[in-house]
């Protein structure tokens, strides 16, 4: 129970109605199944139907089975009642076809903000538009997938509206989290894209580039939020936040200037969280740094291409805590090349250095990056996950999804307590052997 508002939705809802379109917004995230979604289209009748994912929300990376599920539901439900479907997000991207193929008349590439405010305008003035001559589409023409020309990623993030929060149910929002947390947590952004080069990370929407709102728009807009939702606390989405401590330091004064200073979390990068950074960090009222450390191994951030160190991991949670930030680190097991003896040293790295807060996942490979390339090989049937809770080895690792699962509870149990159980490691130790596979990926794909 921590949902976040459709943020890049909402963005290009207010987009459509700066240029003159009547906009509705189904939001189905407290929705059992489709029927809501069905009725608003069958009331409204729309002429487009665009469904399009929170491409903030970094889980939508994963592709999951039930989102794709449901994102097919809506596209047959709309092509039922007449309505024009157009897609977006990380899966119709990676799998136009399949979209394609149950009735959508497009699949827009990147950010899809700029290609839906054009399509709605294109259809609105001339209803024959082939779209043909549209950027950043992927169209059925002939029964054949039909690549546009590519169209830039967003750039002059300050120019683009607000998103338009009056079209949710902010109360709902509320609801929700203050009664599990006794707190209203919102989503904000102040950047798009990672110019980083992880080798298991996909970049389908926002690419490597890396494009940032100025320190004003940002403290603006949270000013904006203050007065009209009053969120308790911010979650900034960004894969990257500030990036360096000039902007952050920009930001904390701007912040300061407007009265718009709220408890946030972000998530950044263990090189990056240097004194400067987080003492600027500590001035802009940051809570929590979630970070990126994924294994105690050096051997195994080298083979993700990380572009860090373990001692940097241990570093940059020392600074964040001695300016009062809590510290999460975000941990993957079973990339390949991964021996036990890399799982101990993550566990003694968290042991050790006791982070507030931890998210344990598995390698997870997706499409467009290296890694996946190196296990495509071994990917079955199943390609994604069912939803974002699975934890299911999608190839073969050095040990069996089961086994993986031990030891995500496992070392979730000694984060949660933080008291050392040496010997539930040893039994797990014990078990290991009766879980590994029998043909792993052994080749690291940095190595």
């Amino acid at each position: 129970m921590t949902p976040y508002s459709p943020l890049s939705t909402l963005i290009c809802a207010a987009l459509l109605r700066d240029a003159g379109h009547e906009v509705a917004l189904y939001d189905p995230t407290f929705a059992d199944d489709l029927s809501g979604f069905q009725n608003v289209v069958r009331d409204l009748r729309p002429s487009l139907v665009a469904i399009m994912e929170d491409n903030f929300n970094f889980l939508t990376k994963m592709c999951t089975l039930r989102r794709r599920e449901d994102a097919l539901g809506m596209v047959a439900i709309a092509k039922r009642f007449g309505c024009r479907v157009v897609t977006n997000g990380p899966d119709s991207s990676d799998v136009p076809a399949v979209y394609l193929d149950a009735g959508a008349d497009a699949v827009l590439l990147g950010e899809g903000e700029a290609a839906l405010a054009e399509i709605a305008s294109r259809w609105r003035n001339h209803p024959e538009e082939t779209l043909r001559n549209t950027p950043g589409l992927i169209l059925s023409v002939g029964g054949r997938a039909h690549h546009t020309a590519r169209r830039p990623h967003q750039r002059g993030l300050d120019q683009l509206p607000l998103p338009a929060w009056d079209l949710i149910d902010a109360d709902a929002y509320r609801a929700a989290w203050t009664a599990q947390h006794d707190y209203l947590s919102w989503n904000m952004a102040t950047s798009r894209g990672c110019p980083y080069a992880c080798n298991w990370c996909a970049k389908p929407i926002f690419g490597r580039g890396y494009e940032q709102r100025s320190p004003n728009s940002v403290a603006t807009e949270l000013r904006e939020l203050k007065e009209r939702i009053a969120p308790d606390h911010i979650w900034f989405a960004d894969d990257i936040f500030g990036l360096t401590a000039e902007w952050i330091e920009e930001f904390a004064a701007d912040v300061t200037r407007l009265n718009a200073a709220t408890p946030f979390t972000m998530q950044s990068r263990v090189n990056l969280m240097r004194p400067d950074a987080v003492a600027a960090l500590a001035k802009a009222r940051a809570r929590e740094v979630w970070l990126g450390v994924e294994s105690g191994s050096q051997k195994i951030l080298d083979a993700m291409e990380k572009g860090s160190s373990v001692e940097e991991a241990v570093q940059a949670t020392r600074n964040l805590r001695s300016a009062g930030i809590r510290v999460g680190w975000f941990i993957q097991l079973g990339y390949p090349g991964e021996e036990w003896d890399d799982l101990a040293l993550t566990r003694e790295l968290l042991v050790a250095e006791q982070p507030d807060d931890i998210g344990v996942s598995v390698a997870y490979p997706l499409p467009g990056t290296r890694f996946h390339t190196l296990v495509k090989a071994q990917l079955g049937e199943r390609h994604n996950w069912k939803d974002s809770s699975d934890l299911a080895m999608l190839f073969e690792g050095t040990y069996d999804t089961e086994f993986y699962r031990l030891v995500r509870d496992f070392l979730h149990k000694e984060a949660l307590t933080k008291k050392r159980d040496d010997v539930g490691w040893a039994r797990l130790r014990h078990e290991a052997s009766k879980h590994r596979s029998e043909n792993p990926v052994l080749l690291a794909a940095g190595s």
